[in-house]
């Protein structure tokens, strides 16, 4: 039966991506992708050339029923996100429900690898057995009542951020935390990474004295 892998690729140095995900999509009949031109510069790193079908959030369902298609037709399909494990925090989730639901023949592999949300929990140093991910803040509508559960939570909390919210999402913080240590990862894996640890008004401190630029995983400590 066709199968689809669901491969994890690095979020920045790309050596991190492991011998298993490369021999998947070397093998793949096509590769399901967010953005071709990203995922074209890896292949080009990994010298390997295979079709590439875009998927991402804006996809439309007859997108959708293409790629299904495929899989009907035997195909055997890689799915990967621009940076990390697809389906996390990602739309690849809906492509796996739907071929669940419709094509149970399937078999869905996980090439497990990069994610942002351990790294950034490995590096934490807050111990805890338990962890709530909590993706992207909304940018408008829900976006306090987003930081009003994020701070009631009493679990080890990650969320992302990005370089044009980061000094908002950190001013919401401030407001709810308090004292609650945690702890900023920027560019995680990439040339400029830098970790801030403290207290939001420590942290916020920081940021304020260096790049913001880049993507953002934050994690709050548990209460």
């Amino acid at each position: 039966m066709p199968t689809l892998s669901i491969v994890a690729t690095p979020i920045g140095n790309l050596q991190d991506i492991t011998l298993r995900a490369i021999q998947t999509l070397k093998e793949s009949d096509a590769i399901l992708c967010e953005d071709t031109r990203v995922t074209m510069k890896l292949l080009a790193r990994l010298e390997i050339k295979k079709p590439l079908v875009s998927f991402h959030e804006h996809s439309d369902r007859k997108r959708l029923e293409e790629i299904l298609n495929l899989l009907k037709e035997g195909k055997n399909l890689a799915l990967v996100t621009d940076a990390g494990t697809p389906a996390i925090s990602d739309p690849g989730s809906w492509l796996v429900r739907e071929v669940v639901d419709q094509l149970p023949d399937v078999t869905i592999v996980a090439i497990p690898g990069p994610s942002a949300v351990v790294g950034a929990l490995s590096i934490s140093g807050f111990y805890g057995d338990e962890f709530v991910f909590m993706g992207f803040p909304p940018h408008k509508k829900g976006r306090q009542a987003f930081f009003d559960r994020a701070a009631k939570e009493e679990r080890i909390v990650v969320l992302y951020e990005s370089t044009h919210r980061i000094m908002k999402a950190m001013e919401e913080l401030t407001e709810r935390l308090g004292e609650r240590q945690i702890v900023v990862c920027r560019e995680l894996t990439k040339m400029h990474e830098t970790i801030y640890r403290g207290t939001v008004a420590e942290v916020t401190a920081k940021l304020k004295t260096g790049s913001i630029k880049g993507e953002f995983a934050i994690v709050l400590a548990a209460v």
